[in-house]
């Protein structure tokens, strides 16, 4: 265990330098491919190479660092997670994954399994740039398509000219696509919630990764003055955009599970003596069972058909994410279990809120996932933060994890 502990102060560290590169200083600010990425790159390529791991970067900007098995013809585990952030995001948000697998590789001394072990360090997952997520495993599971390499951001620049621009070939996206020789995907996240740390534990288990349906959602009425204008007479955007925004969190508050965010609102003209006549905003809902949630969907949605109808305003919809609930491997996940209990701490489970590389990579190959308590249950933000005795027990249970990999002979 003292070597573990160790090893999860430099993990600490070495999260803390990789949040200093970013687009933004005093944050952590770190888009797709911006420049600090380079940086980004270049400080867990030395740490990967000082493990004895071979590294490369995929056409997507993907991080891959090898640890060979200890035979020439071997199955491959993927250890991973992202590298990007929010805007002015946390330290450990994705990152904290993609160092705890170095570790671990470092934590072998040398010693090759009867499996290889890749390192993957995706280059997006947040979607804050581009409107979509999960650009780097997409890639992985071979659907990064012309579509997606076409979405621009708010300069104008493409996904592919920003790939280009890094110093990568889009051309050459195919060649990032996982083999056939797969064993499966684990991935070390910060839980980014207060549910571990209410039960006073270290670890859990994902069994699954809750669905998610994204919207932007735009009411429309007549901009007019605010001092003329009486009340009775009013197609106000806000008002009834407010009201809606209402419906919806108490559509949340009653269904159990559910979970449902209007996270921006925008109002033109946007002036303080003006009502407004326009409100474009985004609507988040996320729940395990699917049929649970585009069931909450259809409900808000024909609750806002009804506000603007009665307010004479008119409302429209575009969906930009319908991300389905996606379960753990079965097997895998018992691997896991098994791992922690025998490392000796609790075996608790429990569902994920959070989209997570897991759930795309989940559509190629058996996916497991490693929850750390968030104290506080802060994330996404620069608060974000990690307990070094947590940390040490991920990593505990990691290298138990690869043991039972290997135990089974993969």
């Amino acid at each position: 265990m003292q070597r573990a502990i160790s090893s999860a102060r430099d993990v600490i560290a070495r999260c803390q330098l990789l949040a200093k590169c970013t687009t933004e200083p005093g944050f952590t600010t770190r888009p797709f491919l911006a420049e600090p990425m380079h940086e980004v790159h270049a400080l867990l390529t030395s740490w990967m190479k000082d493990a004895g791991m071979t590294v490369s970067i995929d056409a997507a900007g993907n991080l891959r660092g090898c640890h060979a098995a200890s035979r020439p013809t071997a199955l491959r585990l993927f250890i991973g997670s992202h590298l990007d952030t929010v805007p002015r995001g946390g330290a450990y948000d994705g990152v904290l994954g993609v160092v705890l697998g170095v570790a671990l590789i470092e934590l072998l001394n040398g010693q090759h399994l009867n499996f290889n072990i890749e390192v993957i360090g995706f280059s997006e997952e947040e979607g804050f740039r581009f409107g979509v997520p999960f650009i780097g495993s997409r890639a992985l599971i071979g659907e990064l398509d012309e579509e997606l390499l076409g979405k621009r951001d708010a300069a104008g620049v493409r996904v592919a000219d920003a790939i280009r621009e890094f110093g990568l070939d889009p051309t050459r996206i195919g060649e990032a696509r996982a083999g056939t020789d797969a064993i499966g995907y684990f991935e070390f996240h910060i839980e980014q919630g207060p549910v571990l740390e209410d039960l006073r534990l270290q670890l859990a288990v994902v069994e699954a990764i809750a669905g998610q349906s994204r919207f932007s959602v735009s009411f429309r009425g007549q901009a007019n003055h605010a001092g003329t204008t009486p009340m009775r007479l009013r197609r106000d955007a806000l008002a009834g955009a407010a009201e809606w925004i209402c419906v919806v969190e108490k559509e949340a508050r009653s269904t159990s599970g559910l979970v449902a965010t209007v996270g921006r609102v925008d109002t033109e003209p946007g002036a303080g003596n003006v009502i407004p006549g326009l409100v474009r905003g985004t609507l988040d809902i996320r729940h395990v069972e699917n049929g649970e949630r585009k069931a909450a969907v259809q409900r808000v949605r024909q609750a806002a058909e009804v506000i603007a109808a009665s307010r004479g305003l008119s409302v429209s919809w575009e969906q930009y994410l319908d991300q389905p609930a996606v379960l753990m491997d079965a097997s895998l996940t018992q691997v896991l279990e098994r791992a922690i209990a025998r490392s000796g701490y609790p075996v608790h489970r429990m569902t994920s809120g959070a989209g997570h590389d897991a759930m795309i990579v989940a559509r190629r190959m058996p996916a497991a996932m490693l929850f750390l308590r968030s104290p506080a249950g802060i994330s996404h933000h620069t608060a974000e933060t990690v307990l070094e005795d947590d940390v040490a027990a991920a990593l505990t249970a990691g290298l138990g994890f690869l043991k039972e990999i290997e135990a089974r002979g993969a």
